[in-house]
């Protein structure tokens, strides 16, 4: 055995990582001394390879497939240019130069409107209902009813949904009666929650809308698991799940997307990016592209006031991150409902015909308050909240692109606004004075057999409502 192999036998690490080049020398020689010529062709064919620029090989490990580089470069995070947003109207409502306008005609338009106008005047009165203490908890879609209904338009009822909390209009669109709603706001013996659900937790099995759920995301890998479901069993349909800014920074968010990637299972995700996740802007949850109002303090020598600067923020949102997965993906205007129903009649082709996932982010803004919990005056204000839900309406929009065309009249908008508000009134009447569902109820539907600490459970709740006034005793 030579000296080297006895040096490297009891040498560091370090060190032998530094001597490998000795050591491929060293090993080199012995098979040209023990196997001859072979050897020698085997080292030439190594040599070949390593006189080969970087940028002639190309990257063979499992995990990725791409060209070696000799220059170190870093990936930016910031792109060059904003993901451009897809529109079709103007805020006037005037289609822009040179847009494609889908295949809508004035039926299917003035079904659309007559949808926004309906979700529109339920969420005004049942808010206020809240307030007069007549339900317990409401949230409203003031603001984001285009996006809403359009992208309902643009799906088929074999389509299975899988909401966030804010898409009662896409519920309505498909055919949820005002009674339904009101049902179940007041959780009467009606309502399909039978009372176990909050009042703005509507479901429809009939309507393939999945029940809402209040925890954030958890409806993701749901709706990806039931579109694979849906491409294993040949279906002409996709699942299509909605969820907001604030989502999309949960994990379930990112396996779903993953998940949905890798299986190519037929699935829409509809980010609602309406600015806010409650009470925190967008700024403040992820690093997107989005204008940033700083409020400037200015001093004179006789008078002092406020100047608001605007900067754009490095990044680019959510609609970037569908890349990352391997996803198709949009940025669309979610206050436009032309726009929103050609980006989701579009996507839902590639979704059902191609057996891909696509991201679609849909940018609109939350006019009313998170919800009834919540005063939305604390953290912007009402200066953009009235901008909003005057110059930036998307049904005022729709509506204007609806009399252009000679769709719409005055008389027919104020008999509809008075027909809706008789039918909405109409349906919170009767629902409020439907019984409330037993108390067996809350105790059903889990078990075949109810199991003994349930059977317990309701025994002392029966014991003490019937210690309390009458009007709780049980039924």
């Amino acid at each position: 055995m030579g000296l080297l192999p006895l040096l490297l036998r009891g040498a560091p690490k370090r060190f032998l990582r530094a001597s490998g080049s000795y050591r491929s020398l060293y090993e080199s020689n012995s098979r040209r001394r023990r196997h001859g010529t072979d050897a020698a062709a085997a080292d030439q064919a190594v040599n070949s390879r390593a006189d080969h620029r970087p940028d002639d090989q190309m990257l063979d490990f499992p995990g990725a497939k791409a060209a070696f580089t000799s220059r170190m470069e870093f990936i930016s995070p910031n792109a060059a240019e904003a993901v451009p947003c897809f529109r079709i109207l103007d805020d006037l409502g005037r289609a822009l130069d040179g847009s494609d306008i889908p295949e809508v005609d004035s039926s299917l338009a003035v079904k659309m409107y007559h949808t926004m106008v309906r979700l529109q005047t339920f969420d005004s009165i049942f808010y206020e209902a809240q307030r007069q203490g007549r339900i317990s908890f409401y949230l409203t879609n003031i603001g984001e009813e285009a996006l809403n209904v359009a992208s309902a338009a643009a799906l088929t009822k074999d389509d299975v949904v899988f909401p966030q909390y804010r898409e009662h209009g896409v519920l309505m669109w498909r055919g949820f009666t005002l009674d339904e709603f009101a049902n179940q706001c007041f959780s009467n013996e009606a309502g399909h929650g039978k009372g176990r659900q909050m009042p703005i937790h509507y479901g429809s099995e009939k309507l393939n809308y999945f029940t809402i759920s209040s925890p954030i995301a958890t409806q993701l890998p749901h709706a990806v698991g039931a579109a694979y479901g849906l491409k294993m069993d040949r279906k002409n349909a996709c699942a299509v799940t909605y969820f907001g800014d604030g989502g999309s920074s949960e994990g379930d968010f990112h396996a779903a997307c993953n998940f949905a990637a890798v299986l190519e299972a037929p699935v829409l995700f509809v980010c609602r990016n309406n600015g806010y996740a409650i009470s925190t802007p967008a700024c403040e949850q992820y690093k997107g592209k989005h204008s940033i109002q700083l409020l400037a303090f200015v001093l004179t020598t006789s008078q002092y006031f406020f100047l608001f600067l605007n900067f754009d923020a490095p990044g680019d949102g959510i609609v970037v991150r569908g890349r990352g997965y391997g996803m198709t993906s949009i940025r669309v205007d979610g206050n436009d409902a032309l726009a929103v129903f050609k980006a989701v009649s579009a996507a839902r082709k590639l979704a059902v015909e191609q057996s891909k996932p696509v991201l679609i982010e849909a940018m609109t803004y939350r006019v009313g308050h998170h919800s009834t919990s919540d005063d939305s005056t604390k953290y912007r204000s009402g200066e953009e909240i009235a901008h909003w839900r005057s110059v930036r309406d998307p049904v005022l929009r729709f509506r204007r692109w609806l009399e252009s065309n000679a769709w719409w009249s005055v008389e027919d908008e104020k008999e509809l606004r008075g027909a809706a508000r008789k039918e909405v009134i109409s349906a919170m009447n009767q629902a409020e004075k439907k019984n409330k569902p037993p108390l067996s109820e809350l105790f059903t539907d889990v078990y075949d057999t109810l199991p003994r600490n349930l059977l317990e459970q309701e025994a002392t709740l029966r014991d003490t409502v019937s210690k309390n006034p009458p009007s709780l005793a049980p039924h």
